[in-house]
């Protein structure tokens, strides 16, 4: 029987991961995301699961317990907004060098800086790009529902056990925030010490018990072989990037222009869409779920019969740069963006679409 719920994003994401088989939360209170925590909290899943919930004393404290309980083979996670991620980036690149999986949500909010706690979505560059120091990637997933919230964490349990990388979703204070029907999934159980042993032997289990190495680490200060395991990481990602680039197409089979855009603005721009059919105007929806790996192939699939794209965002122009790499200059591509926490109305994407592609 579906276990349906009416819930905040933020909420689901952390139901949710009690029923993914996490094995320990580390977070730090920060808007728009805080209900993460609060729920976890209340909710008190090591009663249910054994599942540990702990406020560390800063964001830098929270990503580097998320960097042990990873290198012990557990499932682990956090999750904060922009200027906490900002904070992680160094343990996010330790984390990804040393080629281990975690759960990482940041619920984006207006910046620079401090900014607005209102919602955005410039932190486009940061998460898909790398962000911390170094030649590395994350998968980022992109949810656009609160049900996306609550299924991209078992999937992104998944994905970052299969590659032993980092995976963040990347939601925007209007997902966090927003009230929807959810079904929740089931319970998983959590990892059993046998299976941590037999499934993660790259994983530490303490001293004593036969291992090649109980030390994790992304330190190495031998160039040659530093530049192996980079090297070793760059087959990975290719790897990702061939096998798991992931989208939403909606009336692209037909279109003369094709709005790309993700999470609450992709729902703006599903409405945009609507009032512009209803004009006679043929306008596709492209709405990468994997904003790394992007979905470069799905754009180009579309090349042979759209006449331009645009690019819509909360920010002022980061993904437009990946729909322009997609394209090649073969089609025009636009941009439409609003920045400081405002959230776009369908009309003016209307309007965008008629000003710039027409």
């Amino acid at each position: 029987m579906e276990d349906l719920r009416l819930m905040k994003g933020n909420e689901a994401f952390a139901e949710s991961a009690i029923r993914a088989g996490c094995d320990g939360y580390f977070g730090y209170p920060i808007t728009p995301q805080s209900e993460v925590m609060e729920y976890l909290m209340k909710e008190r899943p090591e009663n249910r699961t054994g599942m540990v919930v702990l406020q560390a004393e800063s964001e830098v404290s929270s990503i580097n317990m998320v960097y042990a309980g990873a290198g012990c083979g557990k499932r682990v996670m956090t999750s904060t907004s922009s200027p906490g991620y900002s904070l992680m980036q160094e343990g996010m690149s330790y984390i990804a060098a040393a080629e281990l999986p975690c759960l990482v949500l940041n619920v984006v909010r207006g910046g620079p800086g401090l900014g607005t706690i209102q919602p955005s979505q410039s932190d486009y560059f940061q998460s898909t790009k790398g962000g911390g120091h170094g030649d590395y990637r994350l998968i980022v997933l992109a949810p656009s529902s609160v049900q996306e919230m609550a299924d991209f964490v078992p999937m992104g349990f998944d994905l970052a056990f299969k590659y032993r990388n980092p995976v963040l979703m990347l939601a925007d204070g209007v997902i966090g925030q927003t009230m929807e029907k959810v079904v929740l999934p089931p319970q998983r159980p959590r990892f059993t010490e046998d299976e941590i042993r037999r499934n993660t032997p790259w994983a530490t289990v303490g001293k004593g018990i036969d291992r090649e190495h109980n030390i994790i680490t992304s330190l190495d200060l031998q160039a040659d072989s530093q530049e192996r395991h980079v090297l070793h990481l760059q087959e990975k990602y290719r790897e990702i990037e061939a096998n798991e680039a992931r989208c939403e197409k909606i009336n692209c089979d037909d279109a003369d222009y094709v709005l790309v855009a993700y999470g609450s603005s992709a729902r703006i721009c599903q409405k945009a869409m609507d009032l512009l059919r209803a004009e006679g105007v043929k306008v596709g929806l492209l709405r990468p779920i994997t904003l790394w790996p992007f979905p470069t192939k799905d754009i180009q699939s579309l090349l042979p019969h759209v006449k331009g794209f645009m690019s819509v965002e909360m920010s002022l122009g980061q993904m437009v740069e990946d729909v322009k790499l997609a394209v090649e200059g073969k089609v025009k591509v636009e941009f439409f963006g609003r920045c400081g926490g405002i959230v776009p109305a369908p009309e003016e994407v209307v309007h965008a679409v008629k000003t710039k592609l027409l």
